[in-house]
């Protein structure tokens, strides 16, 4: 009976080591799970601390900015541009002929008329050169009259052969020479006679005298080359005016297309314009488009050489994509111009633009904005397409308020 009761007790004995040995196992594994899962929550909690770092430190190192947003044009488009008004036709008169003013008849400012007298020349080497060519022709008319008759006399001794064929061809030539001969007289003294005119100086057009430079008793000499400008005659009944138009507003300038004039010596007026023709081509070294305008001025409100504001009325579908933006938001990059605008995640967009007008602190963009986009004021040189900047809003706040 003892032998059985202590096997009995081994077993049980060796069934509790085993259980012993059992929870000890399971409570090392339980360990070593909690190990690895506190290993393993540092680990990742030590990797989100450098990834929060990285990004504070992205932000502390991000450019600050401030940004405006663009302004559309509403309305109609009111394009201004200088221009100068010009005489409708604008002439110096030259003398034709050298000698002396005798007198002259009509100052600055007098009116005249197709073919008025404005001044007499005194030329008396072209006076003496008429009266010695008249003569000269007179000359050579007789001597025609005496070949003609000689001529004649000869053709009746040829007829009946008193004389020798030759002989009298040789009259007959110089009966055709002295003819030629009286064709050259009489075509110099019309030369002259036409010189001799010219010591009147009369007006080309209907005008007024705009300038005088000369005086009684100067020497006077023929021709623009070396001769000084007598008179200037303009006609201001119409006036011309020329304007630059840029190329971004060429296709609008049509024939008959008004604007409205502003002079500084007619505050509170306006006058009309009327466009008339175009150059039809683009200045390369501008990239503008002249333009002629005409000005009825019969009222002579207008003075030749002034400077005018023209204001052109523009359609509205000429400015749909047209917005306002400060000067200091553009970069003028070797790839064009452009302007740099921060995306919904803080980065920078770089956009070409078209530069319409220049308002001075403002300018015009015709093409590459949109109504919501931010645009970086004062943006730096080095500013990248893609780079991370920080938005302020108290700088951008005090840029809307100013």
């Amino acid at each position: 009976m003892d032998q059985p009761t202590h096997s009995w007790e081994r077993q049980q004995q060796q069934g509790a080591t085993a259980r012993t040995a059992q929870r000890l196992v399971r409570l090392a594994a339980v360990v070593v799970v909690l190990g690895v899962g506190v290993l393993a929550w540092r680990m990742v909690s030590a990797q989100r601390a450098v990834a929060a770092l990285q990004v504070q430190a992205d932000a502390d190192a991000a450019l600050v900015v401030a940004t405006t947003l663009p302004r559309a044009e509403s309305g109609t488009l009111q394009l201004v541009l200088p221009g100068t008004l010009q005489a409708n036709y604008d002439a110096p008169i030259y003398a034709r002929t050298d000698g002396y003013l005798k007198r002259w008849l009509v100052d600055i400012g007098t009116p005249v008329r197709t073919g008025q007298l404005l001044a007499e020349i005194e030329s008396p080497e072209v006076d003496q050169e008429l009266r010695q060519a008249q003569a000269d022709l007179a000359a050579a008319e007789a001597n025609h009259q005496i070949a003609e008759v000689t001529a004649e006399r000869w053709r009746r001794l040829r007829s009946t052969d008193s004389v020798s064929r030759q002989d009298a061809d040789e009259k007959i030539s110089l009966a055709t020479s002295s003819a030629a001969q009286v064709q050259a007289a009489r075509a110099n003294v019309q030369r002259l006679r036409e010189l001799s005119g010219f010591e009147r100086i009369v007006a080309p057009f209907d005008g007024v005298v705009t300038a005088r430079d000369t005086d009684v008793g100067q020497l006077i000499s023929a021709g623009s080359g070396t001769g000084r400008e007598l008179f200037r005659i303009a006609d201001v009944r119409q006036l011309r005016l020329y304007v630059n138009v840029p190329q971004t507003y060429s296709t609008l300038m049509q024939k008959g297309l008004t604007a409205q004039l502003l002079l500084p010596d007619h505050p509170g007026q306006s006058f009309t314009a009327t466009l008339t023709r175009t150059s039809g081509a683009i200045d390369p070294a501008s990239r503008t488009l002249l333009t002629e305008l005409m000005v009825d001025n019969t009222r002579h409100q207008l003075l030749p050489g002034s400077y005018v504001d023209v204001h052109f009325q523009l359609p509205p579908d000429a400015q749909a994509a047209a917005y306002r933006v400060p000067a200091n938001t553009l970069l003028f990059r070797g790839d064009g111009l452009q302007v740099a605008t921060v995306d919904a995640h803080e980065r920078v967009v770089l956009k070409p633009v078209t530069l319409g007008r220049d308002f001075g602190s403002d300018v015009e963009i015709t093409h590459g904005l949109s109504a919501g986009d931010r645009i970086i004021l004062s943006p730096p040189d080095s500013l990248s397409d893609g780079e991370l900047v920080r938005v302020s809003n108290a700088a951008s706040a005090q840029v809307a308020r100013s």
